[in-house]
């Protein structure tokens, strides 16, 4: 039972509704159509926006102009015969979802829409889904009977049941020619493999990251851009592979959300890498806060004690006399950084964790202290 309501989560179907879409964002990649209360006459695209298993989605053309809306299952054009989907968008805003994704304004090239999904068509598409994911299990064995580097994460049949995808991985390029006749002849349905990566992967699957919230990549992510430790170099984060990887083993792609926001304030941030010369020693660069626009710097080079904390202002300035020759006496300005470390207090108490045991503990007291003055009145 657990096992058909996954497969219909996939899908994006919800099996006590009626195949009815779930409302809010449950689905993989999920868009809110804001211009769905703009009155049809005003509405002039044809554009449809369908997905299918999981992250996958497509555009189509409704041709026969059918009063559609989220959450319709319609039958749409395939190669060969048709696929089952669901529609996730419909108007002017699936017309600039497909610019955005596809960079296209030509809509001649789309598929169409067919129909609105029949229960026929609905019995064959139920039995598709049921198949893919013993066609999975048993396409990983083929895979590695052929000792193929190569791993299948996904199955997803087309809705007619004529056609199977195969998304794999793999680290470089495989020959699955035989695997292709070896699954062909297995399953009795046209075979595509599809390759995909790491981070695909992932998206598909699902999950929820370590900020508590659902996967970018599964929730709202469709364009993935390169990330290197270059990103958290420049956030001034650990270079700790444990917290700056992902689910997929790649880099976070949240590493890149605020990378612009750190090179602008950075921009007349001075080299680091220049020691500051002084009277009491030369001191060198430990950390850098840089929004607040504070370095640490040490006069041990190797261990990070005995730390003085400077403005970049200060920096910048102390660099300049070591340019013409000379030192400065002291490191900081302690006239300018009088406060820059002040405390942040509570008035609230939120920082003891036993703050209500005394409230809870006079509450008792009080109500013992009624109980023995009632029973004194009734003795008397």
């Amino acid at each position: 039972m657990r096992d058909n309501e996954q497969k219909n989560r996939n899908h994006g179907l919800d099996t006590n509704q009626n195949y009815q879409q779930i409302t809010g964002t449950c689905h993989k990649l999920d868009s809110y159509n804001w211009l769905k209360d703009i009155p049809e006459v005003v509405k002039t695209k044809n554009i449809i926006e369908v997905r299918f298993k999981n992250t996958r989605k497509d555009f189509f053309r409704n041709v026969n102009e059918l009063r559609l809306k989220t959450g319709d299952i319609v039958a749409v054009e395939a190669s060969p015969g048709h696929d089952i989907g669901i529609v996730a968008l419909t108007g002017e805003l699936a017309y600039y979802q497909m610019i955005k994704n596809n960079g296209t304004k030509d809509t001649e090239e789309l598929k169409k829409v067919y129909r609105k999904a029949k229960p026929a068509d609905l019995e064959k598409w139920e039995e598709a889904i049921s198949l893919e994911k013993s066609t999975m299990l048993k396409s990983r064995k083929i895979a590695d009977s052929l000792k193929l580097e190569m791993k299948i994460g996904d199955v997803e049949y087309q809705g007619d049941n004529t056609k199977a995808i195969f998304y794999y991985i793999a680290d470089g390029r495989v020959d699955f020619r035989e695997l292709i006749k070896i699954l062909a002849d297995e399953f009795k349905v046209r075979i595509e493999m599809r390759q995909i990566g790491a981070r695909q992967e992932t998206g598909r699957i699902g999950g929820t990251g370590p900020c508590g919230r659902e996967l970018c990549c599964s929730s709202w992510m469709s364009n993935f851009i390169s990330v290197t430790t270059n990103s958290a170099r420049h956030q001034e984060l650990s270079l700790n592979p444990q917290k700056l990887s992902g689910q997929c083993g790649k880099l976070k792609c949240c590493l890149n959300y605020e990378l612009d926001s750190y090179l602008d304030a950075k921009k007349d941030f001075p080299d680091t890498s220049i020691p500051l010369e002084t009277e009491e020693g030369t001191a060198y660069h430990q950390k850098t806060d840089i929004f607040k626009r504070l370095m640490w710097y040490s006069f041990d080079k190797e261990n990070t004690v005995n730390l003085s904390v400077i403005s970049v202002d200060r920096v910048i300035d102390i660099q300049e006399k070591n340019k013409m020759g000379q030192k400065v006496q002291f490191l900081e300005d302690k006239t300018k950084l009088a406060n820059t470390f002040e405390e942040f207090k509570s008035n609230d108490g939120e920082e003891s964790l036993d703050r209500f045991n005394n409230s809870s503990k006079s509450g008792r007291r009080r109500s013992k202290r009624k109980k023995i003055k009632r029973r004194s009145g009734n003795e008397k």
